[in-house]
């Protein structure tokens, strides 16, 4: 899989070690780099992503709340911040989360590598209410506050 790695000057302590969890993973990187600001960042990885250059991205700030909350606001990405591997597998088996969110000021190095490890090796469930849910998602992304979640699914 090939994945884009960004973080910001915040999360530049971790960039090492995700580069190496994503490398030893067999995985291919699209290094999108370091940039002082996190929307900055987040915007290049989801870039990355939608314009189908890669198919999952990982972003690093200080806390992993700056670059989720910037990612999630493209369309067709879902990001979501991570502290815990069940989290990190979870996110992409029932939610469809395609950028992962990791705060260097909150996590260490080991616990890094585990939920990119986790992150990476997980697969979207097909289960029907997972499908339901994630299309009431796509929904709210589409129509913001006008969606009407009672006709989807």
């Amino acid at each position: 899989m090939i994945v884009a790695l960004g973080v910001d000057h915040a999360g530049a302590s971790l960039r090492d070690d995700v580069l190496a969890a994503l490398l030893d993973g067999g995985h291919d990187l699209l290094d999108v780099g370091e940039r002082e600001d996190y929307p900055d960042i987040a915007l290049d990885v989801c870039r990355a992503i939608v314009d189908g250059a890669c198919e999952r991205g990982v972003l690093i700030c200080g806390s992993g709340a700056g670059v989720g909350v910037a990612a999630s606001k493209v369309p067709g990405i879902r990001a979501q911040a991570v502290c815990d591997s069940y989290t990190a597998h979870q996110a992409v088996e029932h939610d469809g989360v395609n950028v992962l969110c990791l705060g260097a000021r909150v996590i260490g190095p080991a616990l890094a590598r585990e939920l990119v490890a986790a992150f990476l090796a997980a697969g979207v469930e097909g289960a029907p209410r997972h499908i339901r849910r994630r299309a009431k998602v796509d929904a709210i992304e589409r129509y913001g506050l006008d969606a009407e979640l009672g006709r989807v699914g």
